[in-house]
């Protein structure tokens, strides 16, 4: 299993600022999912023999810019020089996974590239993504908070078995939700779940 050049100490300690900061800046309710995700990322990471240090902190991380208002989000993007389309536009709070990211490296000094690209794709996924960002971008939809239906069961599963067809076959489940309610669909989600079938196909 890989390991992570952090102490131990210093993990404990972002860990405490995190939560701190968390407590004052996102609900309750939302604090439940993020250590929800923080777990259940870690797990993944100890399943799949990776970092489980890097997969518990973007789990933690990944949230962080959830509830930033909708200008806020669009400048932050924006100074950071993000490419913005017209469905970023015109729903801001898709973009608060990209900018989770920036503050987790401006606020709590945050340089791994994995773990911010990890945080960056926890919502939209992205084409070529690492292994932990594969397992943060399942942990955030299929976490035990999310409830237990047959499907999130079958997920869950599957999560443990074939990243890459968990992570399509969780695109598929997020884009019938979308379809059913008539809301627009970020291009990214579509390209994310055309990679990860690709790459579920190959493995076969």
């Amino acid at each position: 299993m890989q390991q992570s050049n952090i102490s131990d100490s210093a993990v404990i300690t972002l860990r405490e600022q995190v939560l701190s900061w968390l407590a004052q800046n996102v609900p309750t309710s939302r604090v439940k999912h993020i250590l929800g995700v923080e777990q259940m990322a870690q797990e993944l990471a100890y399943h799949y023999q990776l970092d489980a240090t890097k997969a518990a902190q973007a789990g933690l991380m990944h949230d962080l810019a959830k509830y930033f208002k909708p200008e806020k989000l669009l400048q932050m993007a924006q100074k950071e020089g993000m490419q913005l389309n017209e469905v970023d536009i015109s729903n801001p709070h898709l973009l608060h996974a990209d900018v989770s990211a920036i503050v987790a490296r401006e606020t709590f000094g945050i340089e791994d590239l994995e773990i911010l690209e990890a945080i960056a794709n926890h919502t939209l996924g992205k084409p070529h993504m690492s292994q932990l960002s594969c397992i943060v971008f399942l942990a955030d939809s299929l976490e035990p908070g999310r409830g237990d239906s047959p499907e999130l069961e079958k997920l869950r599963k599957l999560s443990r078995e074939n990243l890459h067809q968990a992570v399509w076959q969780s695109c598929d489940y997020s884009l019938k939700f979308l379809l059913s309610r008539r809301l627009l669909i970020h291009p990214r989600t579509i390209a994310t779940r055309n990679w990860a079938l690709e790459m579920s196909t190959n493995q076969t």
